[in-house]
Parts: structure tokens; C-alpha cells; sequence
């Protein structure tokens, strides 16, 4: 995670500009795995892209062959003798965490002492498991293998699901094949099995991911399948020709390894095109009424990776914003048209936005704070409340719905036209300010937030204006203003207060540029941001 943390921006930019053909597709699933030492982490961030549209399944599936090449050159890596290396690494990889654990440079350091605890994890284990090989129960279970390959290919697979590593499984396997426990006639099924389960664990592990992320791990399966099939069938007059190439079994396992996964991408890299056809026939993308109401940037892989974390839901909020749009721009539509069915669509819409804001908000939950810098722990903060504040005038918008239904739909009332006209007024400034909000939580923009604040000084001397006018047409004994009286005024209330939650998203901005006093903006009002010379809300 350390490796995404710091990096992960980058490492998704290789991928991306990659995918033109499939040489460097390949080329950057070898590199991009060698980093993250994990090809199922490289097929997580592969699928989260199919599933964006920003890469194609074959470029995935191109990038999948080269991962698997790479997860094997890192089994080459660590199956050399670096025990010297790994208290080196910890001790380095602790005091630049410790140092700077705030700071980039921190989070290399949990890089490298990951990579040393990793190595010196390995070394345990070869220290834990001799006298395990060196007892005769074991030599005689693993005997019992000998000569039945589907089964050895079974449990291969099996150790690398429940180890959720297949690095370590064919180190192991490599280990037991040195001191002889593990025959190698018994250890290269094994290996071919540890490559089907790889393929098997990344299936598993986007099982609840929507179907187009999962062809990337679906073809790459099909791959392995394929090819661990083939194998298995000509293993047994390989074999001897490979010892002879090979004497020592740690390096034959280990080598065999990478040999597979070699000759699996120099067969398969022309056929990428057509896998992805078969995964895609067989995952068909859902229908676009299936994703109503559904987030569709809330990537889980980039949580690991803060920035791009934050940009997805800031990508997400802007969706629920142009829902609430829909649903301000239907509501006048209502006021003016009585249109029942309208109402109840309206509705829906805020079921809709509701959904939505839970998933922003479990996503960004999930966001590690400790990882976050102090402009990402403020932009997360940005971010929830805008979404709440979004939220909130869904309720109250589907609230004034239901308001306007009972109290002047059932009863065939309408509104002044003078009344009207101030309401639609009154709306139209909302609406552009809902607008102008959606472009200042975008930017972050310091004039266009006084500019907002300026609007939502405006729009309360409107509303009050319009209140009073009211209030006239009441005296004056206007019968349509007195029938809908109780309903108008509750609309100027609303509206003000719609309008307050939507011009919010400018005190963050204003506050970090130092312009917002405890109780306003500083400045005279209502001429705000007057251009008389300089001002104190003036920023250098």
C-alpha cells in the first residue's frame, strides 16, 4: 500500500498511456508489478480502469500478461540469498518513516521497511520449515503426490487462495525442492497450479465488482487456464530435458516458473483481442437503467492512493449535484404546471440522491486519514459537506413537493402572477448559483467564492423584498395571493435556505484565504466586494 500511496498516481499514468498497443501494455505490466510485487494488486488497478472506459479489455489483458511475467522475476528476486539485506532496509525504512512521517519521504521509508520485513519474513519461514522437511512424515506425505499432476496442479492453486500470495508459495515450494522434501516431479505441477490459483484469486477478489472489471481477471484466468492445460500434458517429457538444463531443484522451480509465464505471453500476447470478446460475450456490460442511481467513479483500488481517492468522489458529488439540478429545475416545473407524475419522478430522484450520498460518504470512510496530507484532509472535509449540504436540499426540495401536491395541486390553487414571476425570480438565481457552487467546489476559485457569498447577500434582500410584496398583496385582498399565502411564504423560506446551503461550499475557500471573519465576510455589506479602493476583504 505503501508503494500506491506514493506512487499509485503515477503507476495509473503509465497504465493509462500504455494502452496503445500491446508492447507497451506488456511492457508496463512487468514494470507496474515489479513495484507493487502483486499481480492481482495490478489486476485490481487494470479492471478499475476497464471499468472507467479508459482502457480497452485487450490492452488489460496485455498489461495482465506482462504482470504475470513480473510477479515471476520477482520470485527470481527474492529467491537469492539477501538475509544480509533485510536489517539494513528495516532500520533505514524505520527512521525515514519515523522522521518524516508527515511527509513524502515517510511514506518511502514504509516502503523499504515493508521490503525489508518482507525479505525477512522469508528467511523465517525457510528457518521455521527445516525442521519440518527434515522429518520423515513429510518426505513420505509428499511422496504420496508423485505422479498424480492434476492433483499436485489442485493443491497449488489451493495454497496460493488461502495464502493470498502465489510469491510466496512458489518461494516455498523452491525451498522444500532444495532439501529434497518436494520431488521436483511433484514441485513444477505445484508451480502450474500457483499460477492458476493467482488467476483464481484475482477473480475472487473483484467478485462484487460490476461485470466489465471483471473480464480483465476473467481473460487473464483464461489464459492460465489454458495454459497450465497444455503444460501439464507435456510436463512429463519436459521434465527430464529440464534437469538436464537445470540440476539445482530451487533454481529449476523458480526458473520453470518464469519459463511458463514466458512462453503464456509470447502465445497469448496476438490473442488478447479475442479473450476479450469471449470475457465480454460473457460479462455483458449491464443496461444503463441498471445504473441509476448508482456511483460510477467510487473506485476501491484508488483508496490506497488518497489524491485519486478524493478526485473519484469529488467526480461522484458532482453526479449528485446535477441530480439535485434535475430535481430544482422539475420543482418549478410543478409550481407552474400542477403536474402530479412529475412530482412522484421528483421523488425518485431524491431516492436517488440519497443513494449516492451514502456511497460518497462510505467511500470516503474507507479513506485512510493518517495518509492524508493537510490540502487532502481539507478537501476531504470540502467534500463531505458539500455532499451533505447537497442532501439536505434534496429533502427539503422533495419535502416542497410534497407541500406543493397537498396544499395547491389537490386544492386547484395558483399562484398571483406577480407571485409567480417573484417565485421563478427567485428560482432562476438559485439555479445559477447551484451552478456557479458546482464550479467553485471544482476550483476552488477565491473570486468566484465572493462572487457566491455576494449572490447569497443578494438573493436574502430579494427574498425579504418579495415577502414584503406579498404581504402587500394581501392587504390589497388579492384572492390568489390569500388562498396560497401559507404555501408562498414557506417557498421564500425554503428558497433562502436551499440558497444558504448552496453558497457554503465558498466559506472553506474564504476562510483558508483568510477573508471570513466568525460571523461574515469582511467588508461592508451589502456592498460586499465593492470596488472603491482597497478593502479589507481584499486579498494581496
Amino acid at each position: 500500500t505503501g508503494v500506491l500511496r506514493v506512487y499509485g498516481a503515477n503507476l495509473r499514468q503509465v497504465l493509462r498511456r500504455s494502452a496503445g498497443n500491446r508492447g507497451t501494455s506488456f511492457a508496463a505490466g512487468v514494470g507496474v508489478t515489479g513495484l507493487l510485487q502483486s499481480s492481482t494488486a495490478t489486476a485490481l488497478l487494470a479492471s478499475s480502469f476497464v471499468s472507467q472506459g479508459m482502457i480497452t479489455t485487450a490492452a488489460a489483458l496485455a498489461v495482465m500478461l506482462g504482470a504475470d511475467v513480473g510477479t515471476a522475476l520477482m520470485v527470481q528476486f527474492f529467491s537469492l540469498n539477501l538475509a544480509w539485506l533485510a536489517p539494513l532496509l528495516i532500520v533505514a525504512g524505520v527512521v525515514v518513516y519515523l522522521s518524516k512521517k508527515n511527509e513524502r519521504a515517510g511514506q518511502i521509508g514504509k516502503i523499504v521497511l515493508g521490503l525489508g520485513v518482507m525479505i525477512l519474513a522469508l528467511q523465517m519461514v525457510t528457518e521455521a520449515t527445516a525442521p519440518l522437511t527434515q522429518g520423515s512424515g513429510m518426505r513420505v506425505l509428499f511422496a504420496q503426490l508423485s505422479g498424480d499432476l492434476l492433483l499436485d496442479v489442485l493443491i497449488g492453486a489451493l495454497l496460493v487462495v488461502v495464502s493470498y500470495s502465489s510469491l510466496a508459495v512458489v518461494l516455498l515450494v523452491a525451498t522444500l525442492s532444495a532439501t529434497h522434501v518436494v520431488p521436483i516431479e511433484v514441485a513444477l505441477p505445484i508451480v502450474l497450479g500457483a499460477n492458476l490459483g493467482s488467476g483464481l484469486l484475482a477473480l475472487l477478489t473483484t467478485w462484487k465488482a460490476d461485470a466489465v472489471a471483471r473480464r480483465v481477471p476473467l481473460g487473464n484466468f483464461l489464459f492460465k487456464a489454458a495454459g497450465v492445460a497444455v503444460a501439464v500434458l507435456a510436463l512429463p517429457w519436459v521434465t527430464p530435458y529440464l534437469l538436464q538444463v537445470q540440476a539445482d531443484p530451487e533454481q529449476l522451480v523458480v526458473q520453470f516458473h518464469l519459463l511458463f509465464n514466458i512462453v503464456l505471453a509470447i502465445a497469448f500476447i496476438q490473442f488478447t483481442e479475442r479473450f476479450a470478446l469471449i470475457a465480454e460475450r460473457w460479462l455483458p456490460a449491464p443496461r444503463p437503467t441498471e445504473l441509476v442511481g448508482q456511483p460510477k467513479y467510487l473506485d476501491p483500488v484508488a483508496l490506497d492512493t488518497p489524491a485519486l481517492a478524493l478526485g473519484n468522489a469529488a467526480r461522484e458529488a458532482i453526479r449528485l449535484a446535477d441530480t439535485v439540478h434535475e430535481m430544482l429545475t422539475g420543482l418549478l416545473t410543478v409550481l407552474k404546471t400542477n403536474d402530479l407524475s412529475l412530482v412522484e419522478a421528483l421523488r425518485v430522484k431524491d431516492d436517488e440522491i440519497d443513494r449516492l450520498y451514502s456511497a460518497i460518504k462510505r467511500y470516503l470512510a474507507q479513506v485512510s486519514r493518517e495518509a492524508l496530507d493537510a490540502n487532502e484532509a481539507r478537501r476531504w472535509t470540502e467534500i463531505i459537506q458539500f455532499t451533505i449540504n447537497l442532501e439536505h436540499i434534496g429533502d427539503i426540495i422533495e419535502r416542497l413537493l410534497l407541500d406543493i401536491a397537498q396544499r395547491k395541486i389537490q386544492h386547484k390553487l395558483s399562484f398571483s402572477q406577480a407571485g409567480t414571476s417573484e417565485i421563478s425570480d427567485l428560482h432562476a438565481r438559485m439555479a445559477a448559483n447551484l451552478q456557479l457552487a458546482v464550479a467553485v467546489f471544482l476550483n476552488g476559485d477565491l473570486k468566484s467564492a465572493q462572487r457566491l457569498i455576494a449572490e447569497k447577500v443578494a438573493f436574502r434582500e430579494l427574498e425579504l423584498r418579495y415577502a414584503d410584496r406579498h404581504l402587500h398583496r394581501l392587504f390589497e385582498n388579492t384572492q390568489q395571493s390569500v388562498e396560497t399565502s401559507s404555501l408562498h411564504l414557506d417557498l421564500l423560506s425554503d428558497f433562502k435556505r436551499i440558497n444558504s446551503l448552496i453558497c457554503s461550499v465558498s466559506y472553506p475557500i474564504l476562510e483558508s484565504a483568510g477573508v471570513l471573519a466568525k460571523t461574515r465576510v469582511m467588508g461592508d455589506q451589502p456592498g460586499l466586494f465593492n470596488t472603491k479602493g482597497p478593502a479589507a476583504n481584499e486579498v494581496p
